[in-house]
């Protein structure tokens, strides 16, 4: 399950997904809006998991599946957990690159602090990294952090990165009612941020089903008031709210398609029935995958998503 899509994506247009993290979801932080569902093992000790041949034979062969209209516009590290907790992520990047296609890392910044992860990120061409909270009790509501993690070593290792960093750099920030939509926390994600000095930061709200029932969408006053703060702090700011549209890739595998995308990226039905469409499938595809326990359907604000059922792993 490492390639996915391509799908649409607000910042990258059309994003080919590599997952390079083996299930269950493997991640340093066990964020509660995480749209992957809720972290089964917490981490942030560098592993090997997928060999970089197989990452680079893997994506190629999907590739080569594509049509010209459907080619990515970047090959994106989006993974079922944190992409730099691979040790190989450096080297599969490199490989990567010989496509001519840009390739694209979505990290919560959380192990710049190892050399060895801010050197594999710097071959990358664009990366996001994640910043919601600009103090450490926030942090720990909204990230829940694996212990071992230390909120200032991992500031001055986002520092670091983006110090010596030449590829596009981007932040972004979850917004949730309640928990970090005051202005004072907004003010200190909003400061921090502009230390690093992105080429654009992305303020988000939790538009897929979260992690945790809970979390809530901020009130537009609150929203509003997020980006009036970055914005006098002249930082160049964007929303992330809107539905990127029911465009998914497709390789002509039905299963793999539903499977490998649900891992890391839930479908909303919309997108899940045009995915049937393209493939010239049938719902009963859906509905047993779901008799399997492979996938399940959850309600969220209104629509039906599809997401991974990791039930054998609780």
């Amino acid at each position: 399950m490492i390639t996915f899509g391509p799908v649409p994506s607000r910042r990258l247009g059309k994003s080919l997904g590599i997952n390079n993290i083996v299930s269950p979801k493997t991640c340093s932080y066990g964020c509660i809006y995480c749209q992957v569902g809720k972290t089964i093992k917490k981490s942030c000790k560098r592993e090997s998991f997928f060999k970089p041949q197989i990452i680079n034979e893997k994506v190629v062969k999907h590739l080569d599946k594509l049509t010209t209209d459907k080619y990515p516009d970047y090959l994106t590290f989006v993974s079922n957990g944190e992409p730099t907790l691979d040790q190989n992520l450096g080297k599969a990047i490199k490989l990567l690159k010989k496509t001519g296609i840009p390739v694209a890392v979505i990290s919560n910044a959380s192990l710049l602090f190892y050399e060895s992860v801010r050197e594999d990120l710097f071959m990358a061409d664009w990366v996001s990294l994640k910043m919601d909270a600009g103090d450490i009790i926030t942090w720990y509501l909204i990230n829940r952090p694996v212990a071992g993690l230390d909120f200032e070593s991992i500031l001055t290792g986002i520092k670091l990165f983006c110090d010596e960093y030449k590829g596009r750099l981007f932040t972004e920030s979850m917004i949730i009612n309640g928990i970090n939509d005051s202005n004072d926390i907004i003010a200190a994600i909003a400061e921090t941020v502009r230390e690093i000095n992105p080429e654009k930061a992305y303020l988000a709200v939790p538009i897929r089903p979260p992690a945790e029932k809970f979390v809530k969408l901020p009130e537009p006053e609150e929203l509003n008031m997020a980006w009036q703060i970055f914005n006098e702090m002249q930082i160049k700011t964007e929303f992330l709210t809107g539905f990127e549209g029911t465009d998914a890739g497709y390789t002509g595998n039905i299963y793999e398609d539903i499977l490998n995308t649900t891992a890391v990226h839930p479908l909303r039905q919309d997108t899940l029935l045009k995915l049937l469409q393209n493939d010239n499938a049938g719902y009963s595809v859906v509905n047993s995958l779901i008799s399997q326990r492979l996938i399940k359907s959850v309600d969220y604000r209104g629509h039906k998503y599809f997401i991974r059922d990791y039930h054998t792993m609780n």
